[in-house]
């Protein structure tokens, strides 16, 4: 039923969209290349969407049909909207002339040329973008850094660095070389401590089978850690058992160890130098709208008191909004992930910055801050679903704590 509805939409799309294209050339080849590739780009989405998969997710020829039928289907979708706005014009100036009796058949002016070709100007650009996305912008990582200032931060911790990676999903990766070059530039940061904040594989921890030596070099001088994210836990895949499912997590978790990451379950640990202390502090997944709320806070900051200074790992941002932010104990930093920035978006770094995502978490890329408490939420270091990113990319955090009041 579902392929029934997507094909109808398709269609009603793809035909009002082509009129952008008839109304520079009325050629008959021209119609036949444009609706055969379109039946060749939903034939291979449904092709690939019914052939069996192994990992259960939306990697290989599955994703890279994904990618494409979006680049097809966003792009003429604004050629639609353009063309609607057009006959919502001329169709009632159209009645008009006929009832004033200005004309006596109801004739519906011809399209204009510069229009449609504005429309077939303005649908190239999604075009292009998600086709560059494929290409290029998944592994194009970047580093960001911030400084964020803490008037409680104990004095030993004055600068101290923490680099944080986050949805790995390593199921969708392709390029050995490209995310060997994020990892060493991971490491090049030299940051004092490192963390992961969920999300390590689509959905099997065999995922990692391939990855887990060069994952394996990072490191940092205070160590790695890290927690799990709502795909670790294999909710999205049809396992034969219950218990091949438990398995897989508690593979997955292994996995974490052999890595030499500290993987933190409800848990906290203390770091020390020159006799002071920061407590780290990781949370199981926590979500709303359906996800896993595996994670449980209070038993995360068990022992903590209110004065110590609190970096908190949670996978979801929607946890800071719903419990960490107005939580007693005063979680000074929380460190998340899991939106990806939806992958597409546009940033112009300390202007702006806009993505669909965030019409769904407050909370969706970058720091935030309130009442002192704050939040980054790390774009992501791979890529789920649609092959590519568009102007959100690949991230690498590197946040720098300083003692002393906020600067006006």
């Amino acid at each position: 039923m579902r392929w029934i509805i997507l094909l109808l939409i398709y269609a009603i799309v793809d035909i009002y969209s082509y009129q952008a294209l008839r109304s520079l050339s009325k050629n008959g080849w021209i119609a036949v290349a444009y609706f055969i590739i379109s039946a060749i780009v939903v034939g291979n989405l449904i092709y690939q969407f019914n052939q069996p998969s192994g990992d259960g997710t939306f990697t290989g020829a599955r994703g890279y049909a994904i990618g494409i039928f979006l680049a097809f289907f966003i792009s003429k979708i604004i050629l639609t909207v353009i063309m609607l706005g057009e006959d919502i014009v001329r169709v009632p100036f159209a009645a008009f002339q006929k009832a004033s009796g200005g004309s006596e058949n109801f004739t519906i002016p011809s399209r204009r040329k510069f229009l449609s070709t504005v429309a077939l100007g303005l649908a190239a650009i999604p075009f292009a973008s998600l086709l560059y996305g494929m290409y290029k912008g998944r592994y194009d990582f970047r580093v960001l850094k911030y400084t964020l200032y803490f008037e409680d931060l104990p004095e030993a911790f004055d600068g101290y660095r923490i680099s944080q990676i986050s949805d790995v999903h390593s199921g969708s990766f392709d390029n050995k070389n490209k995310i060997e070059y994020g990892v060493d530039l991971l490491r090049e940061q030299e940051s004092d401590l490192v963390v992961f904040t969920g999300d390590l594989v689509n959905n099997l921890a065999s995922e990692m089978d391939d990855w887990k030596s060069l994952f394996s070099k990072i490191d940092a001088k205070d160590g790695v850690y890290s927690v799990l994210g709502n795909h670790d836990y294999g909710d999205y895949h049809e396992w034969d058992s219950a218990q091949a499912k438990k398995d897989n997590l508690n593979k997955l978790k292994q996995t974490h160890a052999e890595m030499g990451w500290n993987l933190m379950l409800n848990e906290n640990r203390f770091i020390e130098k020159n006799g002071e202390r920061i407590a780290l502090v990781g949370v199981e997944n926590w979500g709303i709208g359906g996800f896993k709320k595996a994670g449980d806070l209070e038993k995360a900051g068990e022992g903590l008191q209110k004065e110590d200074f609190k970096v908190l790992l949670s996978h979801d941002p929607s946890h800071w909004e719903e419990e960490v932010k107005k939580h007693d104990k005063h979680y000074h930093l929380t460190l998340s992930g899991h939106t990806h920035g939806m992958q597409f978006g546009i940033e112009i770094p300390g202007w702006f910055k806009w993505s669909p995502v965030q019409y769904r978490y407050k909370h969706w890329a970058g720091i935030y801050e309130e009442a002192g408490r704050y939040i980054n939420v790390n774009r992501g270091f791979g890529f789920l679903a649609y092959p590519g990113r568009v102007g959100i990319w690949p991230e690498i955090s590197v946040i720098e704590l300083k003692k002393g009041p906020k600067p006006a």
